[in-house]
């Protein structure tokens, strides 16, 4: 004759107890850590660098996941303690791999190459690093009509212009500086004869340390032409920085075309768009690289993979236009600069 099982002893309350205030407690980190915008924190330090890395921060609460996973089966009490803290990482991470998802990593959207189109160029060349060859051949490759050149001094766009134009494509070339002399504070756009004759205009404001470069047509046919670089979010920078976004979002309105390297990704913008325009992230604009499926593309650094770094450098535009064609260009990423070029062509809607 078998004596009966002894009964289960029951878990303290007190392992439940503390298991809730530890899932509060990651519930909190995750909100402050990850989604900072539920807050409106996403432009305020540290939260505005550390919702920069999407993919390194996924990898890291699936690490912390695994953890988890791990602890809940070792006993009953562990279960108890961590199993609600481990259910708050599975939905950060299923959050997270989502959002990224949805972004898209589409290599490229092959352009139509239709006669319409205005095919936009943007590359951060830190100062000229590239040079002129460089920067012209990957124009004729692509068959740019508007290369928007942050970090690029003017005699820099006038040598481009020129191999430009012994290929047949010549360009207009305009020029600002937020501090004469330092290469890095340049801001240079060229435009294709073919689009008309632009001048440039400071009727609609600059960004506050860097330089912005906005251009209109001179008989009043076209798009707006912002070739935008907002200053980065150092620490001494951040409200510079946010007086810069803001002011962008000012000018993606009408009929524009705004590309550059702004200094900050999609989740920087969030609260910075027009909410009565469809697909709007910054102002009135759309983004090119989301609209593509491209959006969790990196383009700073360049020569990392483009997974693991921020999206920075965008082409927007307002809903005049649609994207038809895109590309985070990774052949120059040992070229001397340390941003990637970005390529979409863009067509009337």
């Amino acid at each position: 004759m078998t004596s009966p099982k002894s009964p289960r002893k029951r878990i303290s309350a007190g392992w439940y107890v503390a298991g809730f205030l530890i899932a509060m407690i990651t519930a909190a980190a995750a909100i402050l850590l990850v989604w900072p915008q539920l807050l409106g924190w996403q432009r305020e330090l540290p939260f505005t660098q550390i919702i920069s890395f999407r993919l390194v921060m996924l990898i890291g609460v699936g690490v912390a996941l695994i953890a988890g996973l791990a602890l809940i089966l070792v006993s009953r009490q562990t279960r108890a303690l961590f199993g609600g803290m481990t259910v708050v990482l599975l939905v950060t991470a299923l959050s997270l791999g989502g959002l990224l998802l949805s972004r898209g990593y589409n290599a490229s959207v092959p352009p139509t190459g239709a006669a319409d189109a205005v095919r936009v160029l943007t590359w951060n060349t830190l100062g000229n690093e590239p040079g002129s060859p460089t920067i012209a051949q990957l124009a004729i490759d692509y068959d740019v009509d508007v290369l928007m050149l942050p970090e690029t001094t003017e005699d820099m766009g006038m040598e481009i212009a020129g191999l430009l134009r012994e290929a047949g494509k010549p360009m207009w070339v305009l020029s600002h500086s937020g501090a004469p002399g330092y290469r890095a504070a340049e801001t240079t756009l060229l435009v294709s004869a073919e689009l008309g004759e632009y001048e440039v205009t400071e009727a609609l404001g600059d960004t506050s340390v860097l330089a912005t470069v906005v251009a209109v047509p001179k008989n009043g046919e076209g798009p707006t032409l912002v070739a935008a670089h907002p200053v980065a979010p150092v620490p001494e920078q951040m409200s510079h920085w946010r007086d810069d976004l803001t002011w962008l979002s000012t000018v993606c309105t009408g009929d524009a075309i705004v590309a550059g390297d702004f200094n900050a990704t999609l989740d920087h913008l969030v609260g910075l768009e027009d909410s009565s325009v469809s697909g709007a992230v910054l102002g009135g604009c759309r983004d090119a690289a989301l609209d593509a499926g491209s959006a969790a593309l990196g383009t700073w650094t360049s020569g990392r993979p483009p997974a693991l770094v921020p999206a920075i450098d965008h082409v927007m535009y307002t809903p005049t236009w649609k994207v038809t064609g895109f590309e985070v260009i990774t052949r120059e990423d040992r070229s001397g600069s340390d941003h990637r070029p970005v390529f979409a062509e863009l067509t009337r809607a």
